[in-house]
């Protein structure tokens, strides 16, 4: 594996390759890449002369842009996440480098870490300590008492400080409109991208109905106008029809999961511009193997709820002209199957469909469009290079990342088994 910076060296002309842009709709032939720094120059279907640069024989492979995943939690190393308790920080930041390095190798190039992700971690990424993708994180997640944040046994009264342990860090419980600002300030305080709060029931939390509506009007009004004010905006949690018609009503640009979405809901959507995360990849573990690692069956029954719900919904917000991102949304060990949502939604959509909803959406999710998820001239040069069409076969862009011939992030070679032009 190479590991070469070259975004202060010599420049980059990527030739010989079959060029995958989510805007083309198809693969096509004929084209060069050349990078200087961290961006893309220049794409053309002509060649492109640069005596400066350093050529990359592609061997007429694939090169398309790096991955981007809409919806993760690096520190969620549990399946069963009150396990956590038992995990002091230093171990919970450990594993969670791993699961920010296992990502990259798999050709995320950026992340949107949906809750417990902090700036310590992002700030190790991108000074170079630990390998990753790029991060655009939430904080903590917020929710209520008794919500989809609060995983806490029926004994525990609360914990004693954010520091004690991995659950704590993770979540935040918090109750009223001034409290709810409070929350929401402290973690833009503290770095955050984007806010994420819990408007209804969840599969992972033990004690919430799945169809319960969490947070007022006036909670949720507050997390978004505080938001809003910083630059920023709410991430919510929602399943039900109900929920998500509340959440968009309120200001909150996307809705995490959306599984039990309706007509109405998704129309309402259409028309505020707002985004689904869909997550189908996560309800399939889960029933699989989520009690191998302790899920208790309640969780399992919701679980069981939400899977067909999840189906459907990518049709009706296709039909609805809802835009849906990629996220997977795995905790624990059954974050390996990270890649496996293309080939999940694939049954059901056309494979372009589905990597744009990896690359294009997942840029305008993160607010970066035409900085990533694209190769053109500008954009960050995040890409990978795939043995064979992901189009005809996108089992291709499973397997942790065997099928990827080189990552690149910024410009730079995470990996690399390609040769150099003589």
């Amino acid at each position: 594996m190479s590991k070469t910076d070259t975004r202060t060296g010599t420049p980059i002309l990527l030739k010989n390759l079959l060029l995958l842009e989510p805007s083309f709709g198809e693969t096509r032939g004929g084209y060069e890449i050349l990078i200087e720094g961290e961006k893309i120059r220049e794409v053309s279907d002509a060649p492109i002369q640069s005596a400066s640069a350093d050529v990359v024989d592609c061997g007429g492979k694939v090169v398309m842009p790096g991955l981007i995943d809409s919806h993760v939690h690096s520190m969620h190393s549990e399946v069963f996440t009150r396990r956590l308790e038992e995990v002091p920080l230093t171990l919970a930041s450990a594993r969670g480098a791993k699961r920010l390095k296992d990502m990259l190798d798999r050709g995320f190039t950026t992340v949107r870490d949906a809750g417990g992700t902090d700036w310590g971690m992002k700030q190790a990424v991108e000074q170079g300590l630990i390998p990753g993708p790029r991060l655009f994180i939430a904080g903590r997640s917020i929710g209520p008492t008794g919500g989809h944040s609060d995983g806490r046994s029926r004994t525990n009264p609360g914990y004693p400080c954010l520091c004690c342990n991995g659950q704590a860090f993770l979540r935040l419980i918090v109750d009223g409109e001034d409290a709810v600002r409070k929350a929401v300030r402290e973690q833009m305080r503290q770095g955050t991208d984007h806010i994420k709060i819990m408007v209804s029931g969840g599969v992972a939390s033990p004690y919430d109905p799945l169809m319960s509506e969490q947070f007022s009007d006036a909670e949720i009004s507050a997390a978004v106008e505080e938001a809003d004010a910083f630059g920023r905006y709410v991430a919510a949690h929602a399943y039900s029809a109900s929920a998500i018609t509340r959440a968009v009503t309120l200001g909150v640009r996307t809705i995490e999961h959306g599984n039990l979405i309706d007509e109405a809901a998704a129309a309402l959507m259409a028309e505020k511009g707002a985004y689904v995360v869909a997550n189908l990849v996560a309800y399939v573990a889960m029933k699989e193997r989520a009690a191998d690692y302790g899920m208790l069956p309640e969780m399992l029954e919701k679980n069981e709820m939400v899977i067909e719900g999840g189906y459907r919904s990518l049709e009706i917000c296709k039909a609805a002209g809802v835009k849906v991102g990629y996220g997977s949304d795995l905790l624990g060990a059954l974050a390996e199957d990270q890649s496996r949502e293309f080939a999940i939604r694939a049954e059901i959509q056309p494979v372009i469909d589905v990597i744009r909803s990896a690359t294009t959406i997942g840029a305008e999710i993160v607010r970066r469009p035409g900085q990533l998820g694209t190769i053109s001239p500008g954009a960050w040069a995040d890409l990978i290079v795939v043995d064979g069409d992901p189009l005809a076969d996108v089992s291709l862009l499973e397997g942790q990342g065997r099928h990827l011939a080189a990552i690149m992030k910024g410009g730079a070679f995470y990996k690399n088994r390609l040769g150099k032009s003589a």
